[in-house]
C-alpha cells in the first residue's frame, strides 16, 4: 500500500457502526483465519484494572463478516494515528494486513487489529454466563460495558449475522 493510494481498514466491533474516521466507502467483508470473540478485559474503554469488562479481539480460527472501509490515500496519516491511539492503548491488539473478500468477491488488503494471545489482558474462551458477569460489571473511559456489548450485538444482527455464544451473553444482561 503507498502512502498516495487508498487503503482499507477491516472493522468487527465498535468499528462497525462507530468507525471515528473518514472513508470513502463502507461494505461487508469476511476475514478469514480469525472470528470475533469477547476476549480481551477491558482496563480502559469499558472496564479498569480493578474491575476489566469485556471487549472484541479477533481470536485465530474460523472468519469472521464485519465491516471494511475504504480510506483516502490523503487521510492515510491522520486515520491510521487515530486507530493506534483507539486500539493500541494497552497494545492487547497487534495492527496487521490481511486479506479480506468484499461483499461481492473483490479482494483487499484491510489493515486490522487482532489479539495478542501472549498478551495479560487475553481472557481466552470464557462461557456465556461468565462473560454477562464480567459485562455487567465494567465500567471505563467510553462508558458502561453493557452499553457497548448490546450495541456490538444489535449491528452484528443488523449485518445479517448470528452469533449463538453472543445472543446468550446479552440474554443474561
Amino acid at each position: 500500500m503507498g502512502a498516495t493510494e487508498d487503503f482499507w481498514v477491516f472493522g468487527y466491533g465498535s468499528l462497525i457502526w462507530r468507525p471515528g474516521f473518514d472513508y470513502e466507502e463502507r461494505a461487508k467483508a469476511r476475514l478469514a483465519g480469525y472470528h470475533r470473540s469477547l476476549c480481551i478485559h477491558s482496563h480502559v474503554h469499558r472496564g479498569t484494572p480493578e474491575r476489566p469488562g469485556l471487549v472484541f479481539g479477533l481470536d485465530r480460527g474460523g472468519s469472521c463478516v464485519g465491516m471494511a472501509f475504504r480510506v483516502a490515500g490523503a487521510r492515510r496519516d491522520e486515520t491510521v494515528d487515530y486507530l493506534r491511539a483507539r486500539e493500541l492503548v494497552t497494545n492487547v491488539y497487534r495492527e496487521i494486513v490481511l486479506p479480506v473478500r468484499i461483499e461481492g468477491g473483490r479482494r483487499v488488503e484491510a489493515i486490522t487489529y487482532v489479539v495478542d494471545r501472549g498478551h495479560s489482558q487475553y481472557a481466552g474462551r470464557i462461557d456465556a454466563a461468565h462473560a454477562a458477569r464480567i459485562v455487567r460489571s465494567g465500567h471505563g473511559q467510553s462508558g458502561p460495558n453493557v452499553d457497548y456489548v448490546k450495541s456490538a450485538y444489535e449491528h452484528i444482527e443488523a449485518l445479517g449475522l448470528k452469533d449463538r455464544w453472543l445472543q446468550e451473553v446479552v440474554s443474561r444482561l
